[in-house]
């Protein structure tokens, strides 16, 4: 079967595209992307070229361009060019050139296919026009497609292993990763390269594919070719195991998707996990990774986790967005709080306070034909003992109240634990004072000293409508 057929079967069977769709083609002007342009030429798609030049290898660069630039005048199809200070791009976003150069592209590939949309009906971008002008529409294509084959896929899939990618490093390149495609994928470099001659195809050679500068250079010149010395079908093996560990990933997908549903609780914006239930899971190890793995833990923090589960309530491990902490029977996920000190002062004159949990209003009562409230979210003041200005602030460690029914003091760290109230429920907590006196735990306890009597003729009522 000659490598046209296997091209087209394998874009069939893998249900890559139509033959009528409209197709972006990355080309450099290497063999590979060369061999890719005449194979979907052969085939008859309708494609646009797309080329980058990064502007780091010099006046090999501006030779490439012209060289694809040149092709796309001798075969009559479009070519967009884009030049990119790519040292630059790199230098201000502290990333390295390679990082920076994909980067670079697949934003203006995102263009090009229209996951930014800038086409205007069904009007083409001439030849010759900018495609970075405001007013020049670009042409619409459904699919990229790039010239990764399978010695790519072998590199990919070795390095990610190096790397410590786990079980979704070895499913390597995928053949399709949303408007993406890979249609080479089936074919080994030996087998373009020799397309390439049969066909009389000219193409160029890029000269840092040569250096071990690039780690994806060091994998191709020396560590595969070594390997390959010692193991001869190492290359063929591996291709091999490519495509059954993309089959065992869905099954291990579909693992892990189970046993999430049968153990995560979605509470507000919290994930509330039982402990029991989880240590009873197998594997543990990989099954808490999976979960915390979504709120940018790592995955050396996944022993940290499993530790929480003996141990006892309040204790938790953070990442950048997120914590998991012990509360009881529970693990719970829950974003980190920003825990800078907010004070707000409210005046007498002032009828309705927002703040981070919600707003308070604040309304003045007599007591003629008035129920007294009993609800958590509504206090309830003798009017004659409160003096404004108020202050509205978030708890903090050594707060103490005379909590309602109570004659002695009680810290609030201690009626938290009372209460049974979870780690992101104490931090949540605001207080009301008045002369550095709390008058109110809000949404929880009035304090004694400020309830309504027998003698109280006006209340101060003061409602909470929480944000959550």
């Amino acid at each position: 079967m000659d490598l046209l057929k296997e091209f087209q079967q394998y874009i069939n069977q893998q249900n890559l595209f139509h033959p009528k769709d409209k197709l972006l083609l990355a080309v450099s002007g290497g063999v590979d992307s060369i061999v890719l342009w005449e194979l979907c030429k052969q085939a008859g798609y309708d494609f646009t070229i797309a080329h980058c030049n990064f502007q780091l290898r010099g006046e090999e660069s501006e030779r490439d361009e012209k060289f694809v630039t040149g092709l796309g005048k001798k075969y009559a199809v479009e070519v967009l060019v884009k030049k990119f200070d790519t040292q630059k791009y790199a230098a201000e976003n502290k990333l390295s050139i390679q990082v920076a150069a994909r980067e670079l592209r697949y934003k203006w590939f995102n263009e090009l296919t229209g996951n930014k949309q800038r086409a205007i009906g069904n009007k083409q971008l001439a030849k010759g026009n900018n495609p970075e002008s405001p007013d020049c529409p670009l042409p619409i294509a459904n699919f990229l497609l790039t010239a990764h084959h399978a010695n790519d896929n072998i590199e990919t899939l070795l390095m990610n292993f190096f790397k410590g990618t786990g079980i979704y490093g070895l499913h390597g390149i995928l053949p399709k990763h949303g408007n993406i495609i890979r249609p080479l994928l089936f074919a080994k470099k030996e087998e373009l390269v020799a397309f390439a001659a049969e066909n009389k195809l000219a193409f160029v050679e890029d000269s840092s594919n040569v250096s071990d500068k690039y780690t994806r250079n060091y994998f191709r010149n020396e560590l595969i070719p070594g390997l390959q010395k010692v193991f001869p079908q190492a290359a063929d093996n591996l291709i091999n195991n490519i495509e059954r560990f993309r089959e065992i990933e869905i099954l291990y997908r579909q693992s892990v998707d189970l046993n999430k549903k049968k153990l995560l609780e979605q509470k507000g914006n919290e994930i509330h996990i039982p402990v029991l239930k989880l240590l009873k899971t197998k594997p543990l190890h990989t099954l808490v990774y999976e979960i915390i793995k979504d709120f940018a833990f790592t995955a050396n923090q996944a022993g940290e986790v499993i530790a929480l589960l003996k141990s006892e309530t309040g204790k938790y491990v953070q990442s950048e967005t997120h914590r998991v902490f012990k509360n009881r029977n529970w693990l719970i996920i829950a974003p980190n709080e920003n825990k800078e000190a907010e004070n707000i002062v409210v005046e007498g004159k002032d009828k309705e306070i927002e703040f981070r949990q919600g707003k308070i209003n604040i309304e003045l009562l007599t007591t003629t034909n008035q129920k007294q409230q009993t609800t958590n979210q509504i206090a309830q003041l003798d009017a004659k003992t409160i003096k404004f200005p108020l202050l509205l602030r978030k708890w903090k460690k050594g707060d103490y109240f005379y909590p309602l029914g109570m004659q002695k003091k009680k810290k609030l760290s201690r009626f938290f634990i009372d209460q049974k109230l979870s780690l992101t429920q104490k931090e949540k907590t605001w207080v009301i004072e008045m002369d550095k006196i709390i008058i109110w735990v809000v949404g929880l306890r009035i304090d004694d000293r400020f309830k309504i009597t027998g003698n109280t003729k006006n209340i101060l009522q003061i409602t909470l409508f929480p944000s959550e």
